[in-house]
């Protein structure tokens, strides 16, 4: 079961995308939330209300959109690229049927979106943190914001040369490059000068580091992928854009 990108005179569709989805497969996510609740609870404790320090309801709510707004995709542009494409003519002569190859020069349009759950989520929690927590909780907010800067700018440049684009699938990364190179440079970075929450840096920096080097970066090559949809956090919960700052708060807690 699929869905329609474009109208039949080729325009772009507006609005939210929703992923299709059986109902089966929501139900079992239903159920398999309410069975983990506790467990998922308890790790949003460690990580969301203990390392980052947000509200309780507010961490809640957070992951309960991630969850449930992985099903969406805002639309944000639209690519159009040529392209050969091989297609057969049949031409039959004397009872004789031959299969005659043709190329032709075919416009494909790449539709490339935002994942509510995968991408918009930790966005809105990292503006949360720099433009709220550090201010207020931080003693010294300038220090803290030049060393999230720089842990930023080391990410970004790991995740983006780590990463490839993979025809029909999208950009690929290894995982447990951004959340253990997001947790060695905070490390490295917290204890200079006023000592910074490194919790804050990390989520942040990896989040956004990884938004930047492995979709951002590569814009250019989303018309390379062969796909009629190119979506930012596209995996939702799973996504790397999503994981790496909780595992990065997550191997902090850990080690610290």
């Amino acid at each position: 079961m699929g869905f329609d990108l474009f109208d039949r005179w080729g325009r772009r569709r507006s609005g939210l995308i929703f992923s299709p989805v059986s109902v089966l497969y929501f139900m079992i996510l239903f159920l398999g939330l309410l069975l983990l609740s506790p467990l998922l609870l308890a790790t949003l404790r460690d990580l969301m209300i203990v390392g980052l320090g947000l509200p309780p309801e507010l961490a809640v709510g957070f992951l309960l959109l991630s969850l449930f707004g992985s099903f969406f995709n805002v639309p944000l542009y639209e690519i159009v690229s040529r392209e050969p494409i091989l297609t057969f003519r049949r031409i039959s002569f004397f009872g004789v049927t031959w299969n005659i190859p043709d190329v032709r020069i075919g416009t494909r349009k790449t539709l490339v979106t935002l994942n509510v759950g995968g991408a918009l989520v930790p966005i809105l929690i990292s503006a949360y943190i720099l433009g709220d927590l550090i201010p207020s909780r931080e003693p010294s907010p300038l220090t803290t914001y030049l060393k999230f800067l720089i842990a930023l700018v080391v990410v970004t440049l790991v995740v983006h040369r780590s990463s490839r684009p993979i025809r029909g699938l999208g950009i690929a990364t290894p995982a447990f490059i951004p959340p253990l190179t997001t947790a060695l440079i905070t490390l490295v970075l917290f204890p200079l000068g006023p000592v910074s929450n490194p919790y804050l840096i990390a989520y942040a920096a990896g989040t956004l580091g990884t938004l930047l080097g492995a979709d951002l970066l590569n814009f250019r090559r989303f018309a390379d992928l062969g796909a009629p949809v190119v979506s930012i956090g596209g995996a939702g919960t799973f996504d790397g854009i999503y994981t790496t700052g909780l595992a990065s708060v997550l191997l902090l807690l850990l080690l610290l």
